[in-house]
């Protein structure tokens, strides 16, 4: 009887001290002032994403896409996409890629309407890989809206409208963000397959196939910003298509329907890169010092021409073309391209080992 006493005074005097502990405490700190407080403020900025979809900007493009059918001698050679991208007068033109229509005797043209017409080549430049065909605005169904590839940023929601593979994919819709600006691509414009000729394109990530070239590519406004023109193909490289700015692709567009010449400027030399080793030495006779890594190596200079006019001989290694660095022979007639006929421009270049500089004053052809 006794323990169980002393059991229960233990336990009230337990309770006791936790009422009263706990009544110290806040008396302490809330009433008194006995301890210290501190308060931690955490600021998080919240992000709402939002993602309804690109269907109306789609619906205000797809009507003025088109499946472009190239035919040699009535046999389809060729198909690809395009776009009608304004009208004048009584008729409508449509650009699409010079590769799609080269060395075409027909060029048909398809709507969404499933109504095909045979159209009119205006014209073509294999550089810009720039085609413009004509037809009847009547037979049309809706221009294309042109937005700026200038004002898209790294980021911004992309959409393309095609026919990959064929006609059977016709208007095939992909999507996917712009992914990089002004990437030079070094690109074939003949059957060789060897580079001969730079590209300043748009990338994305939205699946560009064999089909869709010509077509646009246009942001979330349904706005086009580029031409859909080719892609990267390697076992190690996934979604990187490329497309060319819808300003360079309109201002060659306009030269064509207005059948205007489009005139780029000659040097007068036929180069190779400093890495074509075998090519130089057993075709041309041409050996390159092992300091020098890069540059367009001079293989011929046509006679009457800018370069000849101004001392380059065969065996030169132009390295650097007015403010522009040259690596390769495709970049010399990048940069080449950038000039206008008549313009004055310093070239430095390296002859045996040593650095020699000479201003040419460029021609639209050679004497």
């Amino acid at each position: 009887m006794k323990k169980s006493k002393n059991i229960l005074v233990l336990l009230i005097v337990a309770c006791a001290s936790i009422i009263l502990g706990g009544a110290g405490a806040y008396y302490g700190n809330y009433k008194w002032g006995w301890f210290s407080k501190t308060v931690i403020n955490k600021v998080e900025k919240e992000t709402t994403i939002v993602d309804n979809g690109i269907a109306e900007a789609v619906e205000k493009l797809y009507d003025a896409v088109v499946v472009v059918e190239s035919f040699k001698n009535d046999k389809l050679v060729s198909s690809g996409t395009g776009f009608v991208y304004k009208t004048e007068g009584n008729k409508a033109y449509i650009i699409t890629n010079a590769h799609v229509v080269t060395n075409a005797t027909k060029v048909e043209v398809m709507f969404t309407n499933h109504k095909s017409y045979e159209v009119k080549l205006v014209g073509q430049d294999v550089y810009a890989d720039i085609a413009v065909l004509s037809i009847d605005k009547d037979k049309i169904t809706s221009v294309a809206k042109l937005g700026s590839s200038e004002k898209a940023r790294l980021g911004d929601t992309l959409f393309t409208i095609g026919a990959p593979l064929d006609s059977e994919y016709s208007w095939t819709v992909t999507r996917g963000i712009l992914s990089g600006k002004e990437r030079l691509v070094e690109v074939s414009t003949g059957n060789s397959g060897v580079a001969n000729w730079v590209m300043s394109v748009l990338q994305t990530d939205a699946a560009i196939n064999s089909g869709n070239s010509g077509g646009p590519i246009a942001n979330s406004n349904g706005e086009v910003i580029g031409v859909t023109n080719m892609k990267l193909v390697s076992s190690g490289v996934e979604g990187m298509g490329f497309a060319i700015p819808i300003e360079d692709a309109v201002n060659y567009a306009d030269q064509l329907a207005e059948n205007k010449e489009i005139v780029r400027p000659v040097l007068g030399v036929g180069t190779l890169n400093v890495t074509e080793t075998e090519t130089l030495q057993y075709q041309y006779g041409i050996a390159i010092d092992s300091s020098i890594s890069g540059g367009a190596v001079v293989a011929y200079v046509q006679a009457g021409s800018p370069a000849a006019e101004a001392g380059l001989e065969k065996g030169d290694v132009i390295v650097k073309f007015g403010n522009y660095d040259v690596s390769t022979s495709a970049k010399l007639k990048y940069y080449l391209y950038k000039y206008n006929v008549g313009d004055k421009v310093k070239i430095e270049y390296i002859r045996g080992t040593k650095r020699k500089s000479v201003t040419v004053n460029l021609t639209q052809k050679a004497s």
